[in-house]
């Protein structure tokens, strides 16, 4: 009998552009900006991202267009959110049996903690200038940075399958 093995490397693509965004711009508000500059129709999703964290579970917002003649996938996801968790406390005093509760901060992709959001563009390889979207979101108001990430620098990758 003839074994065959599958390497999971051939089956890895990588069909998507991440555009990095930095703005103190609310999701909503940011999601309006990029419909109305790109001529995307971008809308909040109702499954957000969760992500099981050191801390707890946390979740990150998510806007998606499906551009049904491009066939081309538009995500904008939240990189950074809070954590709300509670911690027990064992000491035998005056305040014990006591909770205290602790925020911290969880990120989508760690290495890239000063991101804002991102911009993911899946199966658009031919299909648009991704200097021009870079520029066009660029000329918005109250968007500080915008720039294309390197998929080699992503190393959690896993958190981008959604």
């Amino acid at each position: 009998m003839a074994l065959h093995k599958l390497y999971i490397e051939e089956f890895e693509e990588d069909d998507f552009h991440i555009i990095a965004i930095h703005t103190s711009l609310e999701d909503y508000r940011l999601a309006y900006c990029l419909n109305r500059d790109l001529e995307i129709c971008l809308s909040k999703n109702k499954s957000d991202i969760q992500l099981q964290v050191k801390e707890g579970k946390t979740s990150f917002a998510r806007f998606t267009f499906e551009d049904e003649k491009k066939l081309i996938n538009w995500d904008l996801v939240q990189n950074k959110n809070d954590v709300l968790g509670t911690e027990n406390i064992a000491a035998q005093d005056l305040f014990s049996n006591s909770k205290n509760s602790f925020s911290s901060s969880a990120y989508l992709l760690p290495e890239f903690k000063k991101v804002d959001f991102f911009l993911k563009i899946e199966n658009a390889e031919n299909e648009i200038n991704l200097t021009e979207i870079v520029s066009k979101i660029n000329t918005i108001d109250s968007i500080k940075m915008v720039y294309n990430v390197d998929k080699n620098k992503i190393k959690s990758k896993n958190n981008l399958i959604f």
